[in-house]
C-alpha cells in the first residue's frame, strides 16, 4: 500500500512536471528536476566519512567532533557533499519554493538509506520554528522525509518531535555557538516513540548539533535508538571557532 501511495505521489509530479516543464535545479538544464549531469558529477559523499557521525575526514584522521562530543545518535549519514548542484537545489528547495526536487532528492536519499541497512520504525522530519513555517509555507525536512517513507514503507510523523522553543538561524555560527542555539530546543511525544528505532531526516548535517539535540529529546521520551539522514553534509566541525 505505501509504495502505491508513493507511485500516486511520484505520479502527480510527474504530471505536475508536463503542465509546468521542469529545470534542473542544480543547473538550470531545461526538462528535468535534477540531471544526470549533476549527480554524475557528485556521486556520494566521498570517503572517509566517520562511521559515527558522517563527518568527512582527511586520510588517516581520527574525528574531531566525536572526540569533543558524544553523540546520542547510533549513527549519521548524508547522500553528498554540501556544494556545487546540491548546494543550488537545497536553496532552492528551502528558499524559493523548488517543492519538486524534495522528491527527487528523497529517492536517492532512499536509496542511500537501503545501502545503510539501518533497521528503522518510524521516520521523522526536525521540525522548523512556528515563525520560519511561517514564512515559508512548508517544512523543507519533511518533503524530503515524507517521500523517503512512502517508498520504503516506513511510518511517518511530522507531529511525534517538535520544536519547543524558537530559535535563532545557524547560519554563520560557531560549532560552540550552535550547540547552545538549539539546546533543549525539540521535545517528542512519549507515547509514539516509546521503544521505537527512529529516522530523523534533514536537508543539511553542518555540525551535528541539531540532529544532536532531535536524538536527546526522542531518547528521553523512550526511543530505543535514534539515527540521522540528510540530503548533504558540511565539512563543518564542531569544534571550528
Amino acid at each position: 500500500m505505501a509504495n502505491n501511495l508513493y507511485r500516486i505521489y511520484q505520479t502527480t509530479w510527474n504530471c505536475l512536471d508536463w503542465v509546468f516543464p521542469p529545470f534542473c535545479s542544480g543547473c538550470g538544464k531545461a526538462g528535468v528536476r535534477w540531471c544526470d549531469d549533476c549527480e554524475i558529477s557528485l556521486g556520494t559523499l566521498p570517503p572517509p566519512v566517520c562511521q559515527r557521525c558522517g563527518l568527512p575526514l582527511r586520510i588517516g584522521e581520527k574525528c574531531p567532533d566525536c572526540a569533543i562530543e558524544t553523540f546520542l545518535f547510533t549513527r549519521a549519514a548524508s547522500r553528498y557533499s554540501y556544494e556545487g548542484p546540491i548546494k543550488n537545489a537545497l536553496h532552492r528547495l528551502k528558499y524559493n519554493n523548488d517543492l519538486g526536487i524534495a522528491d527527487v532528492l528523497a529517492m536517492r536519499m532512499s536509496d542511500h538509506l537501503e545501502d545503510l541497512q539501518w533497521r528503522i520504525d518510524l521516520v521523522v522530519p526536525v521540525p522548523l520554528g512556528r515563525e520560519r513555517r511561517k514564512e515559508r509555507g512548508y517544512n523543507q525536512s519533511a518533503m524530503l522525509a515524507y517521500p523517503l517513507a512512502m517508498k520504503l514503507g516506513l511510518k511517518y510523523s511530522s507531529h511525534i518531535l517538535k520544536r519547543i522553543r524558537e530559535t535563532g538561524s545557524q547560519v554563520n555560527l560557531t560549532g560552540e555557538e550552535r550547540r547552545k542555539n538549539v539546546a533543549r530546543a525539540f521535545g517528542a511525544n512519549r507515547v509514539a516513540v516509546k521503544g521505537m528505532v527512529v529516522l530523523v531526516v534533514d536537508d543539511i548535517i553542518t555540525t551535528g548539533a541539531t540532529m544532536q539535540e532531535c536524538s536527546r529529546a526522542l531518547l528521553d521520551a523512550g526511543a530505543s535508538e535514534v539515527y540521522g539522514l540528510s540530503v548533504a553534509r558540511t565539512g563543518n566541525r564542531m569544534s571550528a571557532t
